[in-house]
């Protein structure tokens, strides 16, 4: 099964954490509702890429733990040291899902494009494959955002797949320098308008265009960010859903 239109589902959530370290996770929220927006809630099938922190086997097997017993049939795409699956293009368009972890959004996309993964994974987005991420697995898809890849203080990263023609900031909530950062980049026009996303909401997209605003719990939301012609950005609050508890 695959989603009826191109769908991406950009987001601040993830996993849902236990209390017991690393690998107590189970799948959220959002994991749910990506299958359901490929329409495979029955028996999705996900692809976890973990490109961004450089592929560690450590938090793969985190991710394999978390999906371990339920509806989902998980497997993941390692490119580091090299690809761990003969034929990524067919692997891939055989998914409901794809779902990017976070990390180093600029390093995500330079090793993308050196392995040809952007082409294919464009290819799968058309194809109905629910293209999805926490993070740096969410400014990906956009032209870019406020970014930790280059260091503690945040700057602006405008090298995105773009696919989505707008910046896209992440954690707004959750990091003090985030909101600030975000306005000083589309003010500035480093950054074009786009969208910012709490931590725990999400963006989703039907083709090219903002469809909802979801969340895994009351609290976060989603904004338009615009700027004016004087420089300034006026930030506009959206109406966000709030996801209903999936059983596993």
């Amino acid at each position: 099964m695959t989603a009826d239109i191109p769908t991406i589902l950009a987001t601040s959530a993830g996993f849902q954490r236990g209390r017991r370290g690393n690998f107590d996770i189970r799948p959220g929220r959002i994991h749910h509702f990506a299958a359901e927006l490929a329409n495979a809630a029955e028996a999705p099938r996900i692809c976890v890429l973990a490109q961004a922190t450089g592929d560690p086997d450590a938090r793969i097997g985190a991710f394999y733990s978390a999906f371990a017993g339920t509806r989902f049939t998980m497997s993941h795409l390692q490119l580091f040291p090299m690809p761990n699956i003969e034929d990524i293009r067919a692997h891939l368009l055989a998914q409901d899902v794809i779902w990017v972890d976070g990390g180093s959004v600029a390093n995500l996309c330079a090793v993308w494009r050196a392995h040809g993964l952007d082409e294919i994974l464009h290819e799968a987005w058309q194809a109905g494959v629910v293209m999805s991420g926490v993070s740096a697995g969410s400014i990906c898809w956009h032209r870019g955002g406020s970014t930790d890849s280059f260091g503690l203080e945040l700057r602006g990263f405008t090298d995105g797949l773009g696919w989505l023609p707008y910046s896209n900031g992440v954690h707004y909530d959750g990091e003090e320098q985030r909101r600030p950062k975000m306005h000083e980049l589309i003010g500035n026009g480093t950054l074009p308008d786009g969208f910012a996303t709490d931590d725990g909401a999400g963006l989703v997209y039907r083709g090219i265009s903002l469809d909802e605003v979801v969340a895994d719990r009351e609290g976060p939301l989603g904004y338009e960010l615009k700027r004016a012609a004087d420089g300034t950005v006026t930030e506009t609050p959206l109406p966000t859903r709030v996801l209903p508890e999936y059983p596993n």
